[in-house]
């Protein structure tokens, strides 16, 4: 495989266009699986190892984060979370390319951020043909339980994502959105700050 070959690929997965896994083949020394393994089964009183191994994961990570175990990555190095995250139990992340993920973000337990998507007619996913656009998730969201967010949406400052969503359009900033498909209910307001989140 050639440098050029290397590089018209890449330039195809940057375009959102259909690669297969034979294509990416020189992608995989990206992966962190065997260093996911061991995070996933590390002590929570090893605290400063587990700390260490999420550096050695992910993209970039930020101060006093919180991810809990067990946690998956198709390569891990392709996140990129902020400050002050916390991130539940059985989180995926399909990252075939980038996921963003801001400060004071929270995601609940069985989410799924997947970057990659398969052609809808069979012999386009042959090889495991597929496609992958990244995923942003900005500052201070919220993501219920067992939601999925695919390929190419961004989640708008301060949002909420109710439970049991699939999120396939970007969704505002102080919005909530909820359903299959995922669809802004309401927006944020100051009213919300007189609700049973602030103690009533």
């Amino acid at each position: 495989m050639t440098d050029a070959h290397d590089e018209e690929v890449l330039a195809r997965i940057a375009q959102g266009l259909v690669y297969t896994e034979s294509e990416a083949a020189f992608l995989a020394p990206l992966r962190r699986t065997d260093q996911i393994f061991e995070y996933n089964r590390t002590p929570p009183s090893r605290a400063d190892r587990r700390r260490s191994l999420l550096v050695e994961i992910l993209g970039s990570v930020g101060e006093r984060t919180v991810l809990l175990p067990p946690f998956h990555a198709g390569f891990g190095s392709n996140v990129h979370i902020g400050d002050d995250f916390f991130g539940n139990v059985n989180l995926t992340f399909v990252d075939d390319v980038d996921i963003h993920i801001g400060d004071d973000v929270m995601i609940a337990p069985g989410v799924t951020l997947t970057t990659t998507g398969h052609p809808v007619h069979p012999t386009r996913r042959a090889d495991f043909g597929r496609f992958s656009e990244p995923i942003v998730i900005e500052d201070k969201v919220w993501i219920g339980s067992n939601a999925v967010i695919l390929p190419g949406v961004r989640i708008g400052y301060g949002s909420v994502i109710g439970a049991g969503s699939v999120v396939s359009r970007s969704i505002p900033p102080m919005t909530v959105a909820l359903g299959t498909p995922c669809r802004v209910v309401r927006p944020i307001t100051d009213e919300d700050l007189t609700t049973r989140a602030a103690g009533r």
